[in-house]
């Protein structure tokens, strides 16, 4: 049906797609060379779409997350970082350097909440404000990278190189730092 030109100049490793209005997407790419580009997609409209802007200043090194929350785009880079994009005015809100002693791999919120949440190589898994960027907790989630993290209204779910999938469990809606939960067959 359709394509996008990226212009990316390497691989692409990570996407993130939200409606924006009425059968209209933004779709978000993030590349191996450091750049994030912003497309809008018409349902329903075929051919090749062109970026409708590329966010700058690049991270120093490649993409490995995305995650869009309200009107931001959090973005984890193999170089430590996290940035926090204004996208209705394009621009870069704030730059967690060396936020992760690792690269960032993944990135997700909780739903209802203002926490985002990333994973890094190392297995360390970190909780932020969405609002302030401001470090609210972490935890040495796993003993290998942590590649996904996925949500639900109480629980969050990492995916690990070390062959595990833990669960994790909101503490309370005042503390939200993470707390393992070890589910048994029944």
């Amino acid at each position: 049906m359709g394509k996008l030109n990226t212009g990316h100049q390497a691989g692409i490793m990570c996407m993130a797609v939200e409606e924006a209005g009425v059968d209209n997407n933004l779709v978000i790419t993030g590349s191996k060379d450091h750049y994030i580009k912003v497309f809008e997609v018409m349902e329903g409209v075929g051919g090749i779409h062109n970026p409708k802007m590329t966010l700058k200043p690049p991270h120093y090194d490649g993409i490995e997350a995305l995650k869009i929350h309200a009107d931001f785009l959090f973005s984890g880079s193999r170089d430590g970082c996290i940035k926090k994009w204004d996208l209705q005015n394009q621009k870069l809100v704030q730059s967690l350097n060396n936020c992760h002693k690792d690269w960032v791999l993944s990135l997700n919120s909780m739903p209802n909440s203002n926490t985002l949440i990333s994973g890094d190589r190392s297995g360390q898994l970190k909780l932020w404000s969405t609002d302030s960027c401001q470090p609210i907790g972490d935890i040495k989630a796993h003993s290998s990278a942590v590649h996904s993290i996925a949500t639900n209204s109480s629980l969050v779910f990492t995916a690990s190189s070390d062959n595990t999938i833990n669960l994790w469990r909101w503490r309370s809606s005042t503390d939200p730092s993470p707390d393992y939960t070890d589910f048994c067959n029944e």
